[in-house]
């Protein structure tokens, strides 16, 4: 029996890698690394089906070390301690170089699982590396994330995946014995969801579903069929994307029926909790702000919850926090006014900062009048005294703009009454 295409297609040297020139080009961060012969323990994030296993391994072939994989899904820390006894064992008595130790999805590693890698990517018994589609800043602790290098591997692009399909039609020895024309792809990308591997083996499933001997590929064979456009949750590819923003988008529009609706919906396709309650946090000041500044505080504190909770429970936090959230004021004015402030530094630039609000910590700068007339605030009656903060080029530009809600129309009258003449609130 053959192996799926993507197993078929697997990249045999760097060369044949696709995409991902910032690290495997020819001045790429790895490619670099590899012909140095100096592997450092390594993260490699991205997204499902874009290569990092294969990038793992490639790493291994083209440096002649030994490699050792293991699934966190499937592996305890008993399967760590054994497969780095045996890379210590196998160093010793066959090679100098560290061997590698490849772990993917090692986001799904426990704390005590990862601790218990320390002390071999410490003394180099292994170089660890480490696959994971979610920010290693939150899912690998910052002893374990401290001793690797971070590497992001990008979305293929249309094209990326495009010239894939194309490649299996020539170098595939099963494919290019078919007659196969490649009429129409939109359906073929867009239900793969930019994960190669996923890609490849539909399109070998709809191949293999023809019996013709002349094959047109078309979005309506490829509807036909890939039996995918029920209302089941796929969390590695589109569905994932539409189900999070239609849940965003119903807390926004103040939908708690909606909202509950689709966290249902994620829960039962086996989302990760962490996920769904990083974005209630995003949420919270995005499209709440200071209309509520409790949200904020609640949705961070569910995810402490349901990261300490764990499913089942952690759908009753959720679904707590979600109605809260839903049933909120609703203001994006911070948001708006991060985007403002950050669009006008892209424009205008490293503007100087005014001296009289520039620290004076020796006296040379003292001399130079850095300090000199600034007001302090607490000196002055009410605590506050009207000075200026910007740039002398960008002086009363307005970048908060508050809601209309109830706790900033609040602010807005604090902002009128302290700086008339100067700000148009």
């Amino acid at each position: 029996m053959k192996a799926p295409l993507a197993e078929r297609l697997r990249p045999k040297q760097l060369s044949d890698y696709l995409s991902q020139s910032h690290l495997v080009g020819e001045s790429g961060t790895i490619s670099q690394m590899i012909k140095r012969d100096l592997v450092p323990s390594i993260i490699l994030w991205g997204p499902p089906g874009i290569g990092k296993t294969t990038l793992a391994n490639l790493i291994s072939k083209e440096t002649k070390r030994s490699f050792f994989t293991l699934s966190a899904i499937s592996s305890g820390v008993k399967d760590v301690r054994e497969v780095i006894q045996k890379a210590k064992q196998d160093q010793g008595l066959f090679e100098q170089k560290n061997p590698i130790l490849f772990i993917d999805e090692i986001h799904r590693f426990s704390k005590s699982q990862q601790d218990s890698l320390l002390g071999a990517v410490e003394k180099g018994w292994i170089t660890l590396i480490g696959a994971t589609t979610e920010n290693p800043s939150f899912e690998v602790i910052p002893a374990l994330l401290s001793r690797c290098q971070v590497y992001v591997l990008n979305e293929f692009s249309k094209e990326d995946l495009i010239q894939l399909l194309q490649r299996a039609l020539k170098e595939d020895d099963y494919l290019s014995k078919k007659h196969i024309d490649l009429k129409e792809t939109t359906s073929l990308l867009r239900l793969s969801g930019g994960d190669a591997r996923k890609l490849l083996n539909m399109f070998e499933l709809v191949v293999n579903s023809v019996d013709e001997e002349q094959i047109i590929i078309t979005d309506q064979l490829v509807e036909e069929k890939i039996q995918q456009k029920t209302a089941r949750y796929d969390k590695t590819g589109e569905q994932h994307y539409d189900i999070i923003s239609a849940f965003i988008k119903s807390i926004r529009g103040s939908d708690p029926n909606a909202a509950v609706y689709w966290l249902a919906r994620m829960i039962e396709g086996g989302e990760d909790v962490k996920f769904i309650a990083r974005r209630l946090i995003i949420l919270a000041s995005e499209d709440i702000g200071n209309a509520n500044p409790t949200a904020l505080i609640m949705a961070n504190n569910t995810f402490q919850a349901v990261n300490t909770i764990g499913f089942p429970e952690a759908r009753i936090i959720l679904s707590q926090c979600v109605i809260y959230l839903a049933t909120s004021a609703k203001s994006n004015a911070s948001y708006q006014a991060i985007n403002e402030a950050q669009a006008l530094v892209k424009e205008t630039g490293g503007l100087s900062v005014p001296l009289s609000i520039r620290n004076a910590p020796t006296k040379l700068m003292k001399d130079l009048g850095y300090g000199d007339n600034y007001k302090y605030a607490h000196s002055y009656e009410n605590n506050f005294v009207q000075a200026e903060f910007l740039p002398e080029d960008i002086k009363n530009s307005v970048f908060y703009v508050p809601g209309n809600n109830k706790r900033e129309e609040q602010q807005r009258q604090f902002l009128k009454q302290k700086w008339a003449g100067k700000y148009k609130y």
